[in-house]
Formats: structure tokens, C-alpha cells, sequence
């Protein structure tokens, strides 16, 4: 027997409010997966954003150079 399987017999024995109370909770997992699987489509479409946003400035001159990059205390 599943674990679905055995779930569905013990809540076909509880009164149908403790039924709605299981639905409820199994609604609530359901919506905890589907976050996390929405955050790592927010990582990927990010992820692609930025490349689609810096696409060919690696051939494009910079206007720095490096004695920019240098450290100046006064």
C-alpha cells in the first residue's frame, strides 16, 4: 500500500471537519512546494536577464582604466 494510499483510508475515518482541516494542511504543503520551486525560477530568469543585459559589452571599450582602479589616501 502507498503512502497515499494509507492516508486516504485514515482520513475517510476522521468526521468530514477534520477532513477539511487535512485538506487545508495538504493545500498548505502543496503551496510551500510551489514557492520554492517558483524562487528557483526567479534565480534562472535572473540569471538570464543578466546575461540578455550585458550581451557584447565585453567587446565594447571600458572607460576605465587601471590607474582607476587604484586606492588614493589623502
Amino acid at each position: 500500500m502507498t503512502v497515499a494510499e494509507k492516508i486516504l483510508q485514515r482520513v475517510r475515518n476522521l468526521p468530514e471537519a477534520l477532513q477539511a482541516e487535512v485538506l487545508k494542511f495538504v493545500e498548505y504543503l502543496d503551496s510551500k512546494v510551489r514557492v520554492a520551486g517558483s524562487s528557483a525560477d526567479d534565480e534562472l530568469w535572473s540569471a538570464f536577464s543578466l546575461s540578455g543585459a550585458m550581451r557584447d559589452m565585453e567587446s565594447e571599450p571600458s572607460p576605465y582604466s587601471t590607474d582607476d582602479l587604484r586606492e588614493v589616501f589623502r
